[in-house]
């Protein structure tokens, strides 16, 4: 009988022993398995955010590089227009579905500018990342981009010879410029806001009106007019702003008068 009855302790504290262990483990367990998928979290979460990094940072190098484009017809820089720019690199659903917060509408660009005298373009763009944690907690992480580059405005050749000496025209002119700046050659483009241009004038009096060629476009963003032009323009790019100038020797300009303002 006491053989008996030591048998049986000696089985119940195997059993507890083993429950006991079973039971360790599924704490371990428990305190285990949040943590790795919290690392886990984190891992994706620094590759999602590496990789929108980059796609930001390539999109805001094709957006400058077309404002650089414009930079010989406007030395002005448009923000929401580099904005729409860069998400349309990107794509709105890829941004939509990131971690950047607001989506395709949360990339910010108003710090951004062209400077006219050196036509250098000082590109800026911010966004906000959201958290993987509760926003009271830890509030979105701003990351910002600044770069510059210079616009294609070309370069002024002085002269070909020692004799020979450069003038300045336009297709269908009647007349030739000495200085390649006359106000006559370069359109005094601005960019105002869609508010505001029914009020303005141009220098000889007239309304500006939309043009036959863009004025279709989007407006959000401002329009471009000039000094001389009755036209309202959405894009920088567009042909009505354009003005093709060529520099020839002035033995070439038979039959053109010069220039009043810079001809003497």
């Amino acid at each position: 009988m006491t053989h008996y009855i030591n048998k049986l302790k000696i089985f119940q504290i195997e059993k507890v022993s083993a429950w006991t262990e079973r039971a360790s483990v599924t704490v371990e367990a428990a305190l285990a398995l949040p943590l790795f998928f919290f690392a886990a979290l984190l891992l994706t979460y620094q590759l999602e955010m590496a990789a929108i990094e980059t796609q930001v940072e390539a999109g805001a190098n094709s957006a400058a590089k077309i404002v650089a484009k414009e930079m010989y017809v406007l030395p002005v820089l448009n923000p929401m227009q580099m904005g729409s720019d860069i998400v349309n690199v990107i794509g709105d659903e890829r941004l939509d579905r990131s971690i950047i917060d607001g989506g395709s509408s949360g990339l910010n660009c108003s710090g951004s500018y062209a400077n006219p005298q050196s036509g250098v373009i000082h590109v800026k763009v911010s966004y906000r990342l959201k958290m993987p944690f509760p926003k009271f907690a830890v509030p979105p992480m701003t990351v910002k981009k600044e770069f510059k580059i210079k616009g294609w405005t070309g370069y002024e050749k002085e002269g070909i010879g020692e004799s020979a000496e450069l003038v300045y025209i336009t297709d269908h002119a009647a007349v030739y410029h000495k200085d390649y700046h006359c106000t006559h050659l370069q359109l005094s483009v601005h960019l105002v806001s869609t508010a505001e241009v029914g009020d303005l004038r141009n220098e000889g009096g007239g309304k500006y009106h939309a043009c036959e060629f863009c004025g279709h476009g989007s407006t959000s963003g401002g329009v471009y007019i000039t000094n001389e032009g009755n036209r309202y323009h959405t894009r920088a790019t567009c042909s009505g702003l354009k003005r093709t100038i060529y520099a020839v020797q002035l033995s070439q300009v038979k039959g053109k008068g010069a220039c009043s303002r810079c001809g003497q």
